[in-house]
């Protein structure tokens, strides 16, 4: 099976989970997402996160080797949207 790129597991994020902003950046097999969407008012960081592997199903296993994610609800992406860069790496 051929490895996603960014933009397809954007897509997939995006199929099952609301969302109000949506990056996503990688190469392949290691992804980094910043996903921003009101579902996830009142979870958890644990829950948001089985929340989007919970969409990717089967993909987590046998597509995508590593995803690292910045879940947030829009009130919380708000402040970082005027600011400095969606993710901490460089």
């Amino acid at each position: 099976m051929r490895e996603p790129t960014p933009e397809e597991v954007r897509d997939f994020i995006a199929q099952g989970l609301p969302c109000s902003h949506l990056e996503v950046e990688g190469d392949g097999r290691h992804f980094y997402a910043t996903i921003v969407s009101e579902a996830f008012s009142g979870l958890s960081r644990v829950r948001r996160h089985q929340a989007v592997y919970g969409v990717l199903g089967d993909r987590m296993r046998e597509q995508i080797h590593a995803l690292s994610m910045k879940t947030l609800t829009p009130a919380e992406y708000a402040p970082q949207a005027s600011g400095a860069s969606a993710h901490p790496h460089p």
